[in-house]
Parts: C-alpha cells; sequence; structure tokens
C-alpha cells in the first residue's frame, strides 16, 4: 500500500517540477504533506487510491484536533486536491474525491515587520557579529542585500558569485518558478558586498591552492551539500543578531526584513505595481496587503491631498446694500 502511495506522490511531484516549474521549496512542502496524509490513510486501514470524500475530510478533523494552524491545514488540503486533480487527468482515478471540499481558508493578516530604527540596529549589529573579520564582512553583507532587495531567504543564500562581478548598480535574482528579475541595490549594500566579495575571493583562492579544489560558484559558499549556506544557519545566524542589536530575536526572521523592505518604500512614496515587481509577487493581490499596515500614513495622504477631503473654505459675506425702490 504504502509503495503505491510514494509512486503516486513521486510522479505527481516530478510532474509539478517539469510542467507547473514548481520550486523546490514548494515541491518539499507537498512531499511532506501527502507523506503525512498517506501515513494516517495507512493507520485507518484506508489507501491514496481509494479513499472518498469523508475519508479526506476526517483526516481534516485529525489535523484540526492537532492543533494545526489554519494556513497549515489550508496547505495540506490544497497538496490533497492537486494530487487527485491529477489523478483523475492520468486516469488513476475515476473521480476526484477532493473537488467538493472547502478548507478552512487561509486567512490574511498583516504581515509583521520592523521599523527603521530597528533596521538599523540590526545592521550595525551584524557588522559585529562574528569570530572573524571575514565572518563580521559576510554577515553584514547579508543583511545589507536582504533589507536592500526584499530578496526570499532562498533567493539570497543561492545567489550565484557571478550576479556580484564587476560593482553592479542592480542585481538579477531567481526567484519562484525559476523567474528572473532585476533588482537595484542601495549604496550601503554595494559597499558591503565589494568588501565582502574581495575577502571571499581570497579564502576560494586558498582553497584552491591548498586543495585543489574548483572555487564555488556561490556567493555565500558553505561546505554542505547544496554548497551554499543553508537557510536553517541564516535563520539561526540572524537570531544571533538580533540579540546582538538588543531585539527579541522572536520578533525577528528573514521574512520579516522582506515585509520591512515593503513597507518602508510604500511609506516612502514607491508604486505598488514597482513594489510587487522587486518582490518577484506573481499577484498584485499579494502585495496590497502593505497598504493595510500603512492605512493610516494612506488616509493622511488622502486627506491631505485630495481637493474634496479638505474642508471648503468659507463663503465670503459681502455687505448688503440698500434695496432699489
Amino acid at each position: 500500500m504504502a509503495a503505491a502511495a510514494d509512486r503516486w506522490i513521486s510522479a505527481f511531484l516530478e510532474a509539478q517540477a517539469a510542467e507547473a516549474n514548481a520550486a523546490r521549496n514548494t515541491l518539499l512542502a507537498y512531499g511532506r504533506d501527502l507523506k503525512d496524509f498517506s501515513g494516517w490513510l495507512d493507520r485507518q486501514g484506508s489507501r491514496l487510491d481509494s479513499v472518498a470524500q469523508d475519508g479526506i475530510e476526517a483526516y481534516l478533523v485529525f489535523c484540526d484536533a492537532q492543533g494545526l494552524s489554519r494556513a497549515t491545514r489550508a496547505r495540506r488540503l490544497s497538496a490533497i486536491r492537486q494530487i487527485y486533480r491529477f489523478a483523475y487527468e492520468e486516469g488513476w482515478r475515476s473521480d476526484n474525491p477532493a473537488l467538493r471540499i472547502r478548507g478552512p481558508g487561509r486567512g490574511r493578516g498583516l504581515p509583521a515587520t520592523l521599523a527603521e530604527a530597528e533596521v538599523e540596529r540590526l545592521l550595525q549589529a551584524a557588522a559585529r557579529q562574528g569570530r572573524t573579520e571575514a565572518d563580521r564582512l559576510r554577515n553584514l553583507c547579508l543583511l545589507e542585500l536582504l533589507y536592500a532587495t526584499g530578496m526570499r531567504v532562498s533567493e539570497l543564500v543561492g545567489l550565484p558569485v557571478a550576479a556580484a562581478r564587476g560593482d553592479p548598480a542592480m542585481i538579477l535574482v531567481r526567484g519562484k518558478g525559476d523567474k528572473e528579475r532585476l533588482v537595484p541595490l542601495s549604496r550601503p549594500a554595494r559597499t558591503a558586498l565589494a568588501a565582502w566579495l574581495a575577502t571571499r575571493d581570497r579564502a576560494e583562492e586558498e582553497v584552491r591552492l591548498s586543495r585543489r579544489a574548483p572555487p564555488s560558484r556561490f556567493l555565500f559558499p558553505a561546505g554542505g551539500a547544496e554548497g551554499h549556506l543553508s537557510r536553517v544557519v541564516f535563520h539561526r545566524l540572524l537570531k544571533d543578531i538580533a540579540a546582538g542589536a538588543g531585539l527579541s530575536p522572536a520578533a525577528v526572521s528573514p521574512h520579516r526584513l522582506r515585509h520591512a523592505f515593503a513597507t518602508h518604500l510604500l511609506a516612502g512614496g514607491a508604486d505598488l505595481r514597482v513594489i510587487q515587481t522587486l518582490l518577484g509577487h506573481a499577484d498584485i493581490g499579494t502585495t496590497e496587503i502593505y497598504t493595510h499596515v500603512l492605512e493610516d500614513r494612506l488616509k493622511d495622504l488622502v486627506f491631505e491631498h485630495h481637493p474634496l477631503a479638505q474642508d471648503p473654505p468659507a463663503p465670503s459675506r459681502r455687505p448688503r446694500g440698500k434695496t432699489r425702490a
């Protein structure tokens, strides 16, 4: 039973990668969710290829009883819907048992962000964090790039070193679904990038000469299987930097820096479409959530600049003349 389910999941993920151009992290999330569903079915004496609608609904009730968030339950149902749509289209099943199931909805809370002063403290702490000068230069470069560009953490740690050559005013980022976008670099980010690149290249040359190893193609090389700094290591590093800045580590994450980038741009008057492009959002609706973060400022802008939102001038009073006979 488990072997058949594994074949279904494997074929589905391969199709998502080849046809839908799904990102690696998306595929990993699908795989985890579907394996959890398949494992639950096994424990219930059921199977992925024969479960009916009520079995899927029972699994969602189980997820709710486990205390999983609404967003997690919605994501799992999405993965289940997609694999059964795929199975129906491939002719593996004559029906789609997930077709009529309504999910909990993801909800759309306001993104937590950081104030400009807090970001500045993080950048100052990054320049002090690290055992060696090379560590400190790398840490500052990581944070300067993240705040200057609004990159996702996976995009940041996986940057190729070729993108940083030649003191670029803009950097090419490969995002979700292998889509590329150009994002401009601030002057502090370019300075931090140049300092780190010089140190990185010297270290890479020493490795090449001593071990005869080929140079890394990544801007932030590391010894792991991926060849670059991992997301997990960067998360831990950011928590240490937050503590060094006197901020709560729980209140600082790569995604909050991404939110800070967008929120501060919008507060400075940037166009929402520009922010959408910089963040790599496929849908402007995803970007529009930042307008709620700045709701009070947007109201002030309307009341300050819209001609009908201002109080009308008091009518002038002309002295009454004598009535003519």
